[in-house]
């Protein structure tokens, strides 16, 4: 990405750390048991590791999986096809699974993970979004854990990108466009 554009921020390093804490209390409360976490590559991964942090602290203890999907490419709008670059390994069948994603958008991407994993004997599959933008919704699924509704913008931080770049921020922002305040 070249230039240094202005980010302005939407979601602060404590705000996020307060819902992360939130998310992990009532994650560990509806499944005690026999968890498998299921981070959602690339964007969730700083989300997934602090939410692994505080369900730790929360007093559960899950076992941790990635699945890596693509459907943006290097871009900034969905291709709509989403692929397997990186399959999980466990066994889901009889396990309660947890989805976790950077963003609940469209919902293809998170549709197609949950019902993959589902199809695979998973005993419940549920999800949980940092953000969630529901007016863009093109697939019937929601978020069972959600860290905060986000506004009509394209945000980078916390694990989210554009082009590659913006993820290491320790925040959720937005770089301003035309008619932003």
């Amino acid at each position: 990405m070249t230039g240094n554009p202005e980010i302005r921020v939407l979601f602060d390093e404590e705000a996020i750390a307060t819902r992360v804490d939130a998310i992990a209390t009532a994650i560990a409360q509806d499944n005690p048991h026999n968890l498998l976490v299921i981070a959602v590559l690339k964007g969730s991964f700083i989300f997934a590791a602090d939410l692994a942090r505080a369900l730790h602290k929360a007093g559960s203890a899950p076992e941790m999986e990635f699945l890596h999907l693509s459907s943006y490419g290097s871009g900034t709008v969905s291709s709509g096809e989403i692929k397997v670059l990186r399959d999980v390994e466990s066994d889901v069948s009889g396990r309660d699974v947890i989805l976790v994603d950077d963003i609940l958008e469209s919902g293809r991407t998170l549709k197609f993970a949950r019902d993959m994993i589902a199809a695979r004997g998973a005993k419940s599959v549920r999800i949980a979004a940092l953000l969630d933008k529901p007016n863009h919704r093109k697939a019937d699924v929601k978020s069972d854990y959600t860290g905060f509704n986000c506004p009509d913008k394209f945000v980078v931080g916390y694990g989210m990108d554009m082009g590659h770049a913006w993820r290491q921020l320790p925040f959720i922002g937005y770089v301003p466009q035309e008619g932003d305040d």
